[in-house]
């Protein structure tokens, strides 16, 4: 047993469950494995779509996760497991948002109530977790890149025993990489199945063109009636084979948004009801012996079967815990601090308000980065580009050259695919583009796919980068107004969740780019914060103070880039340690610059930071603690480095 599993099951022996898995899912909880699908009739595969459908919703009403999308698979999962043959036959789920009935029908409804949890089961598809999970997933667009190595290897190796299914959501064919991998497996000839699952989301409405013609589809299934009826008359006659083949390319130009996809090289089959077990498993069929690519385009519900989340996909697509009974949250937040999105949100509308040449520019993440709050106010000045960063970044340095003001919000595990257009298309043409980097640090149960802990090393390095991380909220007000007075690219990163409760300034001021503020003066040791950083430097100092006798200078850095020199090198003369914290990685960040600028000194200097590995999902406090980046961890840090040692 490998270790991850091993983790997960001692995980699970110390959740109480509230439900027994042989008595709810009876049906469910008798699959070691997928393999006994391919003998159940159509009435018993009904049964267990409606055994997961309530597994899923029992276990994320309790662990939170993503809903809505995972629902309206359930019908798809098992045609996919029931015709195939896994792990085999490689299934490639697109992001993992949508993989939960995988997850279950491959033998892990024992470890599920561990879903999110801290060493538990992770919330997306991993290949230490099983060994049906092909590929490991999180960020969009990727399973059709992988279904076209996966082929070509097949190839080359001159094996044919082997099916490969991308299942892809009509969210992620918003990002180009899909299309790049179609193009390529148009080009090869690559027998690969994609399965596109089109429910019209990915978290908030899709966008784009494609989007349009997918929903042409959906909304109007007589077209593809039309089509098959001219088809099937064609084949009729006699004589009219070859004329019924040119007549049946052009039908489907007129009647079917295929055309995209057949000019790619794929056949292209649909649309199909998702949640037609017999369908799928036909149309999978059809496609068994294909020698070259196809597009099976499937429409589903999202969160098909539970009320609540098909009344509201959006909010229950990343659920937090809630009540089954009415889908609100089962422990409604308590009063406190608005978040650092919503502050963020609230305060670009203020400066949209202010100064016309302000546009929000976002992907697929409206409600997820405050940019709702622009569109609201400005929905002529907002843009949602879908699933596209590198696109989205270009499109803001276009907007830029046009002499607007642009702000990209981001989260920062989103932006890292963006870093070519960065450097090439911003930075090296030195164009004002703001980047408000969402989700600086670890983010909690999403896991390493989704934490935001390399932006300071990818940034840092760019020539004519800004960049900056506040240490509350009412700091990110005045750094936003601060990016948008810079004739420069430039960045701001902050935390998710609540701010620290400090009121908001009723006037942004710009501050002195490069320029960092000492909160308290000491002597012996500086702790020298970075965003998130100083809250745990300001209550590291109450440790060290008492472990000392001496209170310790506190420092708020402000700036990553550029580095206020003169303030560090004066600590380093005037303390025995200086103490760098943030919540990134110590490689490349900011604690690096720092020993970078003044390293040569005489001052000890130390790094508090996330360690070089992968940190696993959790809630976020577990995470900082395992990372070691805590007020006693830098406490302790800081007075290892003086000869002193923590109290026990």
């Amino acid at each position: 047993m490998c270790p991850l599993a091993t983790r997960i099951r001692r995980r699970r022996r110390i959740i109480e469950g509230v439900n027994d898995p042989m008595r709810d899912y009876p049906l469910l909880a008798g699959l070691a494995g997928p393999a006994p699908l391919h003998d159940m009739d159509a009435e018993q595969l009904e049964v267990l779509a409606g055994e997961m459908r309530r597994a899923i919703i029992d276990t994320v009403s309790s662990t939170g996760g993503h809903l809505g999308s995972s629902l309206g698979t359930v019908e798809l999962s098992i045609a996919l497991h029931a015709e195939l043959e896994s792990p085999r036959d490689r299934i490639l789920w697109d992001v993992g948002h949508q993989g939960y009935g995988h997850k279950l029908l491959t033998g892990r409804l024992g470890d599920f109530a561990t879903l999110r949890q801290y060493e538990g089961m992770s919330g997306f598809l991993r290949r230490e977790e099983s060994e049906h999970d092909v590929m490991g997933a999180g960020h969009a667009s990727t399973s059709i890149s992988y279904a076209v190595g996966l082929a070509e290897a097949m190839r080359v190796t001159g094996r044919r025993d082997r099916r490969i299914v991308s299942v892809i959501g009509d969210g992620a064919m918003t990002g180009g990489m899909a299309y790049e991998a179609m193009n390529h497996a148009g080009h090869l000839g690559s027998p690969i199945t994609v399965v596109l699952n089109d429910n019209g989301m990915s978290i908030s409405q899709n966008v784009g063109a494609v989007a349009g013609a997918l929903q042409k589809a959906r909304l109007d299934p007589m077209l593809t009636r039309v089509r098959t009826e001219i088809e099937r008359g064609l084949g009729r006659i006699p004589g009219m084979h070859d004329l019924g083949s040119s007549l049946s390319n052009a039908t489907k130009a007129l009647f079917v948004p295929g055309q995209l996809f057949e000019a790619l090289g794929f056949a292209y089959i649909g649309p199909i009801d998702g949640h037609d077990i017999r369908a799928i498993r036909r149309a999978l069929q059809r496609t068994a012996d294909s020698d070259r690519p196809v597009l099976l385009h499937v429409h589903t519900d999202k969160g098909r079967g539970y009320g609540p989340a098909e009344e509201d996909g959006e909010a229950m697509h990343g659920s937090g815990p809630f009540a089954v009974e009415s889908g609100r949250a089962a422990r409604p937040a308590a009063p406190g601090p608005p978040s650092y999105t919503e502050v963020f949100g609230t305060a670009l509308v203020r400066e949209a308000e202010a100064d016309p040449r302000v546009v929000g520019i976002t992907a697929a993440m409206l409600k997820g980065t405050g940019m709702n709050h622009m569109l609201g106010r400005f929905p002529e000045r907002t843009y949602d580009v879908g699933i596209a960063e590198q696109h989205g970044v270009v499109f803001a340095g276009g907007l830029a050259i046009a002499g607007y003001r642009p702000v990209c919000a981001i989260y920062s595990t989103f932006l890292q695919r963006a870093f070519d257009p960065i450097v090439h298309d911003i930075a090296l043409q030195g164009l004002p583009v703001v980047f408000a980097i969402d989700r600086g640090g670890l983010v909690g149960d999403d896991g390493p796919t989704h934490h935001g802990v390399f932006d300071i090393a990818y940034l840092r390095p760019i020539p004519g980068m800004v960049l900056m991380a506040p240490m509350d909220e009412a700091e990110l007000v005045h750094m936003l107004r601060t990016a948008l007075a810079i004739d420069s690219p430039s960045a701001i990163r902050y935390p998710r969740g609540a701010g620290t409760g400090v009121a908001l300034p009723a006037r942004p001021e710009v501050l002195e780019v490069g320029r960092g503020e000492v909160i308290a003066e000491g002597s012996r040791v500086a702790l020298v914060g970075y965003g998130y950083g100083v809250q745990v430097a300001l209550d590291a100092a109450g440790i060290v103070s008492e472990a000392l006798g001496v209170r310790p200078t506190v420092v708020n850095a402000r700036f990553a880039k550029p580095l206020d020199v003169e303030l560090l090198e004066d600590l380093a003369r005037t303390h025995e340690v200086v103490v760098t914290i943030e919540d990134h990685v110590l490689d490349g960040g900011f604690g690096s610059a720092v020993r970078e600028a003044i390293g040569g000194m005489d001052s000890h200097l130390v790094h508090v930071g996330i360690p070089d590995r992968f940190i696993q999902h959790g809630r976020r406090e577990l995470l900082l603690a395992e990372a070691g980046v805590t007020p006693a961890a830098a406490a302790q840090a800081a007075l290892a480095a003086t000869g002193a040692h923590l109290a026990h």
